[in-house]
């Protein structure tokens, strides 16, 4: 088939859906496909020696007007084409296959709104979103891309998201395709895990003894960290045990908080890891009480690693979760005692132990190359539709 990408930036260091076009594009080349890219920025190295990119220029103008002017800019170079389907996997029109690895833009505000505990503060900050431009572009961009003439196919990485669509813009539930996520595997094998562990440990001052909890996120208010730092403090009998938080560099207000709530020696605040593996391979276990993922790439790179996990019901990764198998899911991120009864049964080396074992089984039933198979029946589906229209 002929395949064409479209997305603004594609530079897999980044992680998220720069990582998975270039490991979704690398798969396709391999089977012989014609895979083409649409996009301002990339890294070439990154990418299959086989991908043609086509360069569009960089949208100007205020952030609320910049998707409109890219996706008018991907719709038009596309149409000048002749691509046998064409995935758009952001704020974009026109293509045959839509794939929204963010999820909807509503159901994030809705989410979003969720991190505040007060219920005044969140319906403050729900009129101060009424006023701003780029709610109201993105809404409405939104329903161009779903509501409008020519439906695209949907895909969706977890059921929560299906949901959204259903509530929100009452597609259909057989309209949409839910395709879990999944990872290479092959980036976090296993070999030398001992040495790495012991190596990062000795880096970031951690006792080869203590029980390591690891947090990893660029948003961390978003991902629930404030809750968590709270949840440490029904953890002070617990000495040997310590929160290893990556990502973010900007911590100063985390760190005060830390400080605030006398946690402070339980947590170290690494900022931004470059390769995530030393830090999966040191840590025991993954604490990611978010307020809203579609389907966490962190849990499922944690599960990868054989690390159990404690998550929300607002992360779509949950549902790979069984009950008392990989992990805990927490009902309500703000729920720090529920969030620090879960890190304590992970502190029983026998439980994290089971957990462990549970999360390696479920990271290789489920792998990229199932996914990769379930992708090309969708292709083949927009293909088919397109051909006959």
């Amino acid at each position: 088939m002929n395949i064409a990408f479209c997305f603004e930036s594609v530079l897999p260091a980044r992680g998220g859906c720069e990582t998975y076009i270039s490991d979704l594009a690398r798969r396709l080349a391999a089977d012989h496909h014609e895979v083409h890219l649409y996009a301002c920025r990339w890294d070439e190295a990154s990418l299959p020696s086989q991908l043609r990119v086509h360069r569009l220029a960089p949208p100007s103008g205020p952030r609320f007007l910049r998707p409109w002017r890219f996706a008018a800019a991907c719709a038009g170079a596309m149409q000048r084409s002749n691509h046998d389907v064409t995935i758009g996997f952001d704020k974009t029109w026109g293509q045959d296959v839509l794939y929204p690895q963010g999820g909807l833009h509503v159901a994030t505000i809705e989410h979003n709104l969720r991190k505040y505990r007060s219920a005044l503060t969140r319906g403050a900050m729900r009129w101060i979103k009424k006023l701003d431009p780029a709610n109201w572009s993105f809404r409405l961009l939104e329903r161009r891309q779903y509501l409008g003439e020519r439906r695209p196919l949907i895909v969706v990485n977890s059921s929560m998201v299906r949901r959204h669509f259903m509530r929100y813009y009452s597609v259909p539930e057989a309209d949409i395709h839910v395709i879990r996520a999944a990872i290479d595997v092959n980036r976090f094998i296993e070999h030398d895990r001992p040495r790495r562990r012991l190596e990062w440990r000795q880096r970031w001052g951690i006792d080869p003894s203590e029980t390591l909890a690891l947090f990893v996120a660029m948003n961390y208010r978003l991902k629930g960290l404030e809750p968590l730092l709270r949840a440490l403090r029904h953890l002070a009998d617990q000495p040997n045990f310590r929160l290893l938080v990556i990502g973010n560099p900007r911590t100063k207000c985390y760190e005060q908080i830390a400080q605030r709530l006398g946690v402070a020696s339980q947590v170290l605040f690494a900022g931004h890891c470059m390769e995530m593996r030393n830090a999966y391979f040191a840590a025991d276990f993954l604490v990611h009480p978010t307020f809203y993922d579609p389907c966490s790439l962190v849990v499922l790179e944690a599960l990868a690693c054989g690390l159990p996990v404690v998550t929300t019901r607002y992360n779509g990764a949950s549902e790979l979760l069984s009950p008392l198998g990989e992990g805990y899911v927490v009902n309500d991120p703000h729920d720090d005692e529920r969030l620090a009864w879960c890190m304590r049964q992970l502190l029983d080396p026998v439980r994290r132990g089971d957990c462990a074992q549970a999360a390696r089984r479920t990271a290789g039933r489920w792998t990229f190359e199932h996914h990769y198979q379930q992708m090309l029946g969708v292709f083949g589906e927009a293909a088919a539709r397109k051909q006959a229209a």
